[in-house]
């Protein structure tokens, strides 16, 4: 019998989107951007105190590998050849830190994830040493300093892990974000790995100048940070290094943009003022202010966008952030019990298709953009007897949609043109009540790609266009045409408006819950001094809680 013969595609380019929540790998057709076959792994967090969010990253590099064995299988199924794949792109979630020993390959803590808030203390004791007149930080690194970005975190691990120090000591330790690890890992790890990152994920640290494009001294001098562990710093698109294992062994990796700028590739906002804003375990809108940097005076973020290649131009970005997004659908499903499956989200909130009063700020960690407020935590106002499961759902969808509003009305202050309509990516992107609820909270059309996968997909691009593989034109006369779908405001500006001054409220009851004393970032032993009563009383009232919103008798 005679073998089947393999579709020709023409050259196809792969794409690591390790998020937060999830691993995947993407295979594209680099001529028509169709998403050819893809594989997916759920990422556990860890909690080991309040406020501190860690995950294994051996977990993460097995994810990866993982994913890529699978997709490759399922290539083959589809009688796909593997062997036209001709370049690889990592995206990655930002500011995540990892410390690993190059001699052993093993990473010496876990990784500190960006919702980590064991840092508060420090961010408080620097912020002291900033003059008010002169805040070197930001004007270097268009950043806030925050518990978010990767320079604290790391700091806190020289200062609290004995096995970071003592790697420091004996010039075994390097320091990454998850791209790094993985690069890193990828091309040889032990056996030649290349520790590298680019411009993207640089700008995430707190110790990259945006505007020379390299390691500051002074900021490195200021969070006591040696230069000796941090990564080259490179483009986001030229070759690294090459596939050392598995079934693309020998591949060119040559991509590389932290998951907001690739989304900000993928959904092709190439010209100054586009916009795109990613639902994924945070929010993230990024607008595109060219080559120029511009600073925020509503509490954005300056960052890089990307630089397609060694000798092409950076473009920059106004970045408004929101922690909580996606992450508060997993928090209902996995910390509450009312839903089985995130999907099941959707459903639940069409049935009342309303959340009858009922506001949910889920400040988590905090408040990132506009407000940079540390003591803030989740709350829900507005509850009656009347309220259900089917409430807080409809309310925890609104939620995302609220702290869009918050960070649009303050990019169109920024920019000074407002928006005509808002192009979404992201995995909830799939949820129709959420896009048609952001319609109508922003008042402004809602304009989604048929195919919502557009953080892989600039990832796939930046490595596809790369000098040396040149499968990918990144020219607009080249790029193929995206079909949309958009959902239309239905409800009046009034309305719109009412419910939004509300969530407004809601806000300012949610700030000023935690001290740094009482963040968790101190000795856990404080809890011995509690009355016994108290966690009874506490365990009895989350309990009858946890049944009432589940709708258990």
């Amino acid at each position: 019998m005679a073998a089947t013969k393999k579709a020709v595609l023409g050259p196809l380019v792969g794409a690591v989107d390790q998020g937060t929540s999830s691993t995947r790998f993407l295979v594209f057709n680099s001529k028509t951007a169709e998403l050819l076959s893809h594989h997916q792994v759920e990422i556990k967090q860890e909690f080991p105190r309040e406020g501190w969010v860690e995950q294994d990253p051996k977990e993460i590099l097995m994810s990866v590998y993982e994913c890529i064995e699978k997709t490759c299988e399922k290539l083959e199924q589809l009688n796909i050849d593997i062997s036209n794949i001709k370049a690889i792109g990592v995206s990655n979630q930002r500011e995540t830190t990892v410390v690993w020993d190059k001699i052993t390959g093993e990473p010496l803590y876990n990784a500190v994830v960006w919702l980590d808030l064991r840092t508060q203390s420090t961010v408080e004791h620097l912020s002291k040493r900033i003059p008010g007149n002169n805040n070197f930080v930001k004007s270097k690194t268009g950043l806030p300093l925050s518990t978010y970005f990767s320079a604290v975190k790391l700091r806190w691990l020289l200062d609290n892990v004995k096995k970071v120090q003592k790697a420091v000591e004996e010039d075994r330790a390097l320091f990454g974000t998850i791209d790094s690890w993985l690069i890193w890992c990828l091309t040889g790890g032990t056996n030649g790995g290349v520790h590298c990152t680019d411009v993207t994920n640089a700008s995430r640290t707190m110790l990259f100048n945006i505007h020379s494009l390299e390691w500051d001294k002074e900021l490195c001098e200021f969070f006591e940070i040696p230069m000796k562990i941090l990564p080259n710093v490179r483009s986001s698109s030229e070759i690294y290094g090459l596939m050392k294992a598995g079934a693309l062994e020998g591949v060119p990796i040559s991509g590389c943009l932290g998951d907001q700028s690739a989304a900000l590739v993928g959904q092709m906002c190439f010209r100054d003022g586009q916009a795109k804003n990613t639902y994924g375990t945070g929010c993230f809108l990024l607008c595109n202010t060219g080559r120029k940097c511009v600073f925020s005076e509503h509490g954005l973020l300056t960052t890089v966008a990307y630089k397609l290649g060694r000798d092409k131009p950076v473009y920059y970005a106004l970045e408004g952030s929101v922690a909580i997004a996606g992450a508060v659908i997993r928090w209902l499903r996995d910390n509450l019990g009312i839903i089985n499956s995130s999907d099941e989200i959707e459903k639940l909130a069409k049935e009342v298709g309303t959340s009858y009063g009922c506001y949910f700020v889920p400040a988590f960690s905090g408040l990132y953009a506009p407000y940079w407020e540390p003591s803030a935590r989740g709350i829900i106002c507005g509850l009656t007897q009347f309220t259900n499961k089917c409430h807080i759902a409809f309310a925890a969808l609104e939620a995302v949609c609220f702290q869009t509003r918050e960070i649009l009305d303050a990019m169109n202050r920024d920019c000074g043109i407002p928006l005509s309509h808002l192009q979404v990516d992201g995995g909830m992107t799939n949820n129709k009540i959420l896009m048609q609820l952001q319609a109508d909270i922003l008042y402004i059309p809602v304009v989604k790609p048929s195919m919502p996968e557009t953080t892989a997909l600039g990832a796939a691009m930046a490595a596809g266009a790369a000098e040396g593989v040149g499968v990918w034109s990144l020219e607009p006369e080249d790029l193929s045409a995206v079909t949309m779908e958009r959902f239309e405001p239905q409800i009046n500006a009034e309305e719109s408006e009412i419910r939004y001054s509300t969530w407004k409220k809601a806000v300012m009851k949610s700030m000023g819950w935690v001290t740094t004393e009482s963040s968790g970032s101190g000795d856990p032993s404080i809890f011995c001094s509690l009355p016994l009563g108290f966690f009874i009383m506490s365990s009895m009232v989350m309990f009858i809680g946890a049944r009432y919103i589940s709708g258990v008798p």
